[in-house]
């Protein structure tokens, strides 16, 4: 009993744990960006083949374990395989030899403990022996080696190990047993695995975390389907109905828009197979390239009679028309500028017309070279006139001002105006 409670103690020290089982939390495997133009369709891509469900009558025998053991006693180096059994069915010796001389637990899938024992052991017997678990429809394969070594002194049996596996050395003749125990229940039981097998798509709008990030669908291997949020979202967002049988579990987006930009996440979920694998996808939405409109104008002018010997090259003038409303805007804003520059001048010119018109009517008395002229210098003795009204009088004035003066002479008598009396007025006072 001591010696089994080593052996078992070793066994569970020894167990490969696959990275799936071992975490129940989703592993990231990607990280992927998606860009698409509006209005197109974008493809998420999810696949996994270990999610396929394959329904059948033989899910029993997708769980089977067998013993290998690797020995050079006859000087081969050769790989024999001993023993293998499935989970429904019975254990199979592979040489006559090792008939009741070797075995399994029957209740070897039930009850995790997959140990090998050997009787009466023998010189022959001395190997590295493997004990192999498959599951082909999870896809996990396990294996434990040991070493088993045979002595003749009873002293000199026990074990040990070495750095890579443990050695166990056993009396010859007597019976001992390689362990080999794994009682996780993807071994030891069967489940309803359409049950267990649910893919989720989540996604977060930009600035929102991981655990806010919004589900949008739900889908399980039992063909169960749940979609959440608004049903414009269930209808442009989807996976196909055949997903669990092909391993596509891609998610399809039609008529991308703006608000579709974000972080999207495929999370795949076998329960029964210990698969949890999470991949990302960073989805950006771009506007679409305007492809430029190229027109071909050709000549259509009469040609002359073509000679078949001769090839000649058609006469073709690519036009490329812009379709920017920048170009247009860009070309009003020249026609404006240049309107406006004419209408400035345009007010500049009259405006200098209007001033040379008004100093054109003002008269400058002075002259150059001459000096002023005070006409109030000059006594005119009116009295001598009076007879030369009717007479039409004609003489040569230098200007209007002079003429003015001379007809306001003619049409009323001249008025004596004293201007030393008020000035002795004020002189009096």
């Amino acid at each position: 009993m001591e010696l089994l409670a080593k052996l078992l103690l070793w066994q569970l020290l020894l167990q490969q744990i696959p990275a799936d089982a071992s975490n129940p939390e989703s592993v990231v495997v990607s990280v992927l960006n998606i860009s698409g133009t509006l209005g197109s369709q974008a493809v998420l891509p999810c696949k996994s083949y270990r999610m396929v469900w394959t329904q059948d009558r033989l899910n029993d025998r997708q769980r089977v374990v067998h013993w290998d053991v690797y020995s050079n006693y006859y000087g081969d180096n050769k790989t024999e395989r001993l023993c293998d059994m499935y989970s429904a069915g019975d254990q199979r010796i592979y040489r006559s030899y090792n008939q009741g001389r070797i075995f399994m637990p029957q209740n070897a899938f039930i009850d995790g403990n997959f140990s090998l024992v050997i009787k009466d052991v023998a010189e022959s017997d001395e190997g590295t022996y493997s004990c192999n678990l498959h599951h082909h429809y999870c896809h996990l394969y396990e294996t434990v080696k040991i070493q088993l070594a045979i002595t003749k002194n009873a002293e000199d049996a026990h074990q040990y190990w070495d750095g890579e596996k443990p050695v166990i050395v056993a009396l010859e003749g007597s019976t001992t047993m390689l362990p080999c125990v794994n009682r996780k229940q993807i071994w030891t039981e069967r489940h309803s695995e359409e049950e267990q097998q649910v893919v989720h798509w989540d996604r977060q709008p930009p600035g929102v975390p991981h655990d806010r990030a919004d589900r949008l669908i739900d889908l399980y291997a039992s063909g169960e389907r749940r979609s959440y949020g608004p049903l414009f979202i269930r209808q442009k967002m989807n996976i196909t109905n055949t997903a669990f049988a092909v391993g596509d579990f891609s998610l399809r987006i039609s008529e991308l828009e703006s608000a579709d930009e974000g972080t999207y996440s495929c999370h795949l979920h076998h329960h029964y197979c210990g698969l949890h694998e999470r991949r990302i996808y960073q989805v950006f939405v771009t506007e679409p390239v305007r492809e430029k409109k190229v027109v071909n104008l050709t000549t259509h002018n009469i040609a002359p009679a073509v000679d078949p010997n001769v090839v000649r090259g058609h006469n073709v003038i690519n036009v490329i028309i812009p379709e920017s409303r920048v170009h247009f805007f860009q070309q009003l804003g020249y026609i404006l500028a240049t309107l406006l520059l004419f209408i400035v001048l345009l007010i500049i010119v009259v405006l200098v017309t209007r001033k040379r018109r008004q100093r054109g009517y003002e008269y400058n008395v002075k002259k150059y070279g001459e000096k002023d002229v005070n006409l109030k210098e000059f006594t005119v003795d009116t009295t001598d006139l009076t007879q030369y009204k009717s007479e039409d009088i004609r003489l040569d004035y230098k200007n209007n001002i002079l003429k003015e003066k001379a007809e306001q002479a003619r049409s009323f008598p001249a008025k004596n105006i004293d201007l030393d009396r008020d000035f002795r007025k004020e002189y009096c006072k």
